[in-house]
């Protein structure tokens, strides 16, 4: 059993929804966020619901790769041993190319694909040395195509992490760590707060559900929920692009 589990962007949304269902399953949490008071709150939501577990917080942004470094470090230490870490934390803004707003697209492209980097070497580091451990990183059924308008950049990113993944599962073969790709399908949270059409759109907390459920099977790669998403995986992949950009 992964007893010590790392969830970064564990303030709101996926990340806290993720928490709340590890916690309920006996786990030790060590969460981080740029916003500390959301994570204090949540931390103390879960240690009045579950006071057999330990919580841990701490501030991180990402952007701030000697400062993932040297959070993984300080919560490896203080549980003893990181068991599972969940790249979760990431940015979901966007717009068209070349309508003027290149800041919003390089702020997305560089918290979610070199910020999952430098989470991933942090990970990597401690599990290395442990010779153990599990691997999860959050992509997006969005990955599996490339997307049109807002969406561009975004899902450019998750195909990114998904490779990135993909590559380390290849590279880790034999260790003892495991390394998963999740693909959640539309899970109200923050991020999408703003949208009001979405295909087969799940609240926060059946998703979060789901996703624990699949990440605590540790498979290589895993569509959430896998109905509708593993089949339209495929579909995804075969449509042609004009069909697969009216799905978005």
């Amino acid at each position: 059993m992964r007893q010590n589990i790392l969830i970064t962007g564990a303030s709101s949304g996926l990340g806290a929804g993720m928490a709340r269902e590890f916690a309920a399953r006996g786990r030790n949490l060590a969460l981080c966020a740029r916003r500390t008071d959301r994570l204090e709150e949540l931390r103390d939501e879960l240690l009045t619901a579950h006071p057999g577990i330990g919580v841990s917080v701490a501030a991180l942004d990402v952007d701030d790769h000697e400062q993932v470094f040297a959070v993984f470090r300080a919560f490896r230490d203080g549980l003893g041993s990181l068991d599972r870490v969940i790249v979760n934390a990431g940015l979901g803004k966007g717009r068209p190319l070349g309508t003027g707003y290149f800041d919003a697209n390089l702020q997305t492209a560089r918290t979610n694909v070199l910020g999952a980097l430098a989470q991933s070497e942090a990970a990597l580091e401690i599990m290395r040395a442990q010779r153990q451990g599990h691997l999860v990183m959050i992509s997006s059924m969005s990955a599996l195509r490339g997307m049109p308008r807002n969406m561009t950049t975004y899902a450019a990113t998750k195909a990114a992490v998904a490779s990135l993944a993909e590559g380390i599962r290849a590279d880790v073969r034999g260790t003892g760590i495991a390394v998963s790709t999740i693909y959640p399908g539309y899970i109200r949270s923050e991020m999408n707060e703003r949208v009001t059409k979405a295909p087969f759109m799940l609240d926060t907390e059946t998703g979060c559900r789901h996703l624990a459920a699949a990440i605590e099977r540790e498979p290589a790669k895993a569509y959430v929920p896998r109905w509708p998403w593993a089949p339209l995986s495929v579909a995804m992949r075969t449509l042609p692009l004009s069909v697969v950009a009216k799905m978005t």
